[in-house]
């Protein structure tokens, strides 16, 4: 196409595509201005930490826990570590401004004090003891799903193609940020395995090690779950709250204790549902498509045709 042709291609094209947006740029004001999101933010300064910016972050601590299989390849024992001793400190740099956002947001302040500064350096650096121990539980999860599985070929192909494993790197680091009182950062953290992943496991749970998650897709674990060692979980499980308790003005109690506890050696099989504070025994099965709101001991084997007689049993038909 010759230069001339190009020019008035150019110039008819940006001709025909003038829109008329001022009326809708006013009235996507005037509902903005009247939003739920507006009138909870109140006073409180507009940025908040950035799904873009955690999702660079979760790179470089992916790189940092695992620099041979999710950082660069053919490093000497040497290069690794320079390489994780520079992708560490950019990345915890990030991650100061992501909390420092949040902080900054909570506080209600356009500007940063001093005390939220100091704040905010000292929950990075905590979170950076941490990560010996979050590579730690990291290594004895994905231990887990290799010795679990059969089509399993070796413990580097389980950590970059499982989704388990994804989903579980997204909560060790979520739930050490949502411990150290940075809950935004650690859901949006969380939320971004769940996009990608379809496991959805809220940072506040508390999850032991060699925690496995088959196929993965359809998972829920509720905030206040509690699961124990060498649990293992199928595709479609759900860690739930029954009922979500209200004050006297009808307002949803946040906090309370409403999901299951998972005991040690407890096993899981897909679309079972599990609600409420009820305890699984430790070396308990719970069979496929099992839904149950009542607690069973140690040892027990519940299938879906036992729930089923149970309910008959109770009158209240099948």
């Amino acid at each position: 196409m010759s230069s001339n042709v190009r020019d008035i291609s150019k110039h008819f094209h940006h001709k025909q595509l003038h829109f008329e947006i001022d009326s809708i740029v006013a009235e996507l004001g005037v509902l903005r201005l009247n939003s739920l999101e507006e009138r909870q933010r109140k006073d409180r300064p507009p940025w908040l930490p950035s799904r873009k910016g955690l999702a660079s972050i979760l790179e470089g601590l992916s790189a940092v826990l695992f620099p041979n299989r999710l950082g660069l390849p053919a490093f000497t024992e040497g290069g690794t570590h320079y390489f994780v001793g520079h992708t560490l400190d950019v990345t915890l740099s990030k991650l100061f401004e992501q909390i420092r956002l949040e902080l900054q947001f909570v506080s209600g302040q356009d500007g940063l004090s001093k005390n939220e500064y100091d704040r905010a350096k000292e929950i990075t650096q905590a979170f950076a003891t941490r990560l010996p121990k979050i590579r730690a539980l990291l290594d004895s999860d994905i231990s887990s799903a290799y010795e679990g599985d059969p089509a399993a070929t070796s413990v580097d192909e389980v950590l970059v193609c499982y989704p388990g494993i994804t989903a579980i790197l997204h909560y060790r680091i979520a739930h050490e940020l949502f411990q150290l009182g940075v809950p935004l950062i650690a859901r949006m953290i969380a939320e971004l395995a769940h996009s990608t992943t379809g496991i959805d496991i809220h940072p506040g749970a508390q999850i032991g090690g060699s925690f496995f998650i088959d196929h993965g897709t359809g998972v829920v674990i509720g905030e206040t779950a509690v699961i124990g060692q060498r649990v293992r979980l199928y595709q479609a499980v759900t860690l739930g709250a029954k009922r979500f308790p209200t004050d006297e003005n009808g307002v949803l109690i946040k906090g309370n204790a409403r999901h299951p506890i998972v005991e040690d050696d407890v096993v899981i099989y897909a679309g079972a549902t599990i609600l409420r504070r009820i305890t699984i025994g430790a070396g308990s099965t719970i069979g496929g498509n099992v839904w149950l709101t009542r607690s069973v001991p140690p040892g027990s084997n519940i299938t879906q045709a036992q729930v089923r007689n149970e309910v008959f049993e109770a009158g209240g038909g099948i």
